[in-house]
């Protein structure tokens, strides 16, 4: 009995603490302030033959990331060979010392590694991932693949008919039809408005001494980097690099000039006919900045409020609130020249037309002043994510690409967060009114014509140009001489 009396009063003793520690779910908790990043310090050194060696080191698991970055890439593609860079990158790791295809691929996987080349815009990217117990053999894999492509013709005939194949699929792809349309709108005499997998002419007359040629001249140590990060010192890694492409010849690089972009100085429309197609891919835009830009941090946050998060305006307003798609976003494509700024969805069919009203409103909506509260939820969500990219060593490696492909500051990663956290309703406004201007945009619909054209002519967003699938994407390519 008194031990009864004893846990009655216990617990009316203990009754107002337990009260107390209940949370309270009448509203989400508020967050802290986002944590700050502080990186390792980044480690530099150069090789023999001239190839710069960027490294951090990160010791909390037994692999390394090391990624060999060469400038040159699908932009640098010759006008009468589009698709040479990326023919040549997807051909490296077909054939390579000696060893075939089948070979390469078995010993990579032996190992527990992967490798992989492929080329972006402005560089070209030898990738290697592997458990630090792997690590000498697979370098010497990365290196045979890097310096000692073989460029089979029975691999590059596949290839060849792969691409054709893929070419063909486009033309049923209202996605891929939209985007190459969109490019080319924007960038008609450019680079930027070449597809990176080329034309059927150039792909089909490609031969293994363009390939070769094309690595001859690109590949060189004198406009290269690595990147290395993983549980692995510089005093370990330097000679290893060195053994290996310490005596990699330096090569004459010819310097491009690139072409200036014409920005679009007025709204037109560019209605491409899919009948029967079932949505509409739209693609509304301009051309926007390249990756340093002073307003850098201020067009992130921008944008991440207009179009760049699942609560974003234009996801909110076309998903949650009207029904009329999956998802819509925008984006800015920050490259080495200016990249184009996009808004897109692909919506049901019969509501293109409204769909189009309801983009053309947040694109003249993000102009005026943004509440300071949805300013600031931007500002976190874009801050409290950064810290995500450094989770795993590929990730890291490829921010610390990023950082020296644009020259930036070592102390960037350390503070991203505070310059994000820094900008301010005028800012984004200023960089809104900048560089949205949606009377001065390409809009692009790919779909039903019969179907959708009356709707988009009522809108009266500007002239229409209808166009046909050949008109974008050229005639149908013939394959094995069939069509």
């Amino acid at each position: 009995m008194r031990a009864i009396v004893g846990a009655t009063v216990f617990v009316a003793l203990l009754a107002p603490r337990l009260e107390a520690q209940v949370p309270d779910r009448s509203a989400p908790p508020e967050l802290g302030p986002p944590p700050a990043l502080v990186l390792p310090a980044i480690q530099r050194a150069e090789l023999s033959s001239g190839a710069r060696v960027i490294m951090l080191e990160k010791h909390n698991v037994p692999l390394v990331q090391v990624n060999l970055v060469v400038g040159a890439g699908y932009a640098s593609d010759p006008q009468d060979m589009i698709g040479l860079a990326s023919m040549a990158t997807d051909m490296m790791d077909e054939g390579a010392g000696g060893r075939d295809a089948l070979q390469l691929a078995d010993e990579i996987d032996f190992l527990g590694a992967r490798l992989s080349v492929r080329a972006g815009g402005h560089q070209t990217t030898v990738s290697l991932h592997t458990p630090v117990s792997r690590l000498d053999p697979a370098l010497e894999l990365m290196a045979v693949v890097a310096l000692e492509p073989d460029f089979p013709g029975e691999e590059l005939e596949r290839k060849r008919l792969e691409r054709l194949n893929q070419m063909l699929q486009a033309r049923d792809e209202p996605r891929a039809i939209a985007s190459v349309t969109f490019d080319r709108t924007l960038y008609p005499d450019h680079p930027y408005g070449h597809p990176a997998i080329g034309y059927p002419d150039a792909v089909k007359a490609m031969e293994v001494g363009d390939l070769e040629r094309w690595h001859e001249t690109y590949f060189r140590p004198n406009d290269a980097f690595f990147v290395v990060v993983g549980d692995v010192t510089m005093d370990e890694m330097r000679p290893k690099l060195e053994a290996l492409f310490g005596d990699w010849e330096r090569g004459r690089i010819p310097s491009i000039d690139w072409p200036e972009s014409e920005q679009v100085t007025s709204r037109n429309v560019y209605l491409v006919d899919k009948p029967g197609a079932a949505q509409s891919e739209i693609r509304i835009g301009r051309i926007g900045v390249p990756r340093l830009t002073d307003d850098y941090y201020a067009i992130v946050v921008m944008n991440t409020i207009l179009g760049g998060s699942f609560t974003s305006r234009l996801n909110q307003n076309l998903r949650e609130e009207h029904g009329y798609t999956y998802g819509a976003g925008s984006y800015f494509d920050f490259a080495q020249l200016a990249g184009p700024f996009r808004a897109s969805s692909a919506v049901q069919t019969a509501v293109t037309d409204a769909a189009l009203t309801e983009f053309m409103k947040e694109l003249n909506g993000i102009l005026e002043p943004v509440p300071e509260e949805e300013l600031e939820r931007a500002k976190n969500f874009v801050a409290l994510r950064f810290p995500s990219r450094f989770q795993t060593v590929a990730g890291i490696a490829g921010q610390l690409t990023q950082l020296e492909l644009y020259d930036l500051p070592d102390g960037y990663f350390n503070e991203y967060v505070e310059r994000i956290l820094g900008i301010t309703q005028a800012d984004v406004q200023r960089v809104a009114q900048k560089y949205i201007v949606p009377d001065r945009m390409a809009v692009i619909v790919v779909g039903d014509r019969a179907t959708i054209e009356e709707g988009i002519r009522a809108l009266d967003l500007g002239p229409i140009n209808n166009l046909t699938i050949e008109d974008v994407l050229g005639p149908v390519p013939e394959i094995g001489g069939t069509q």
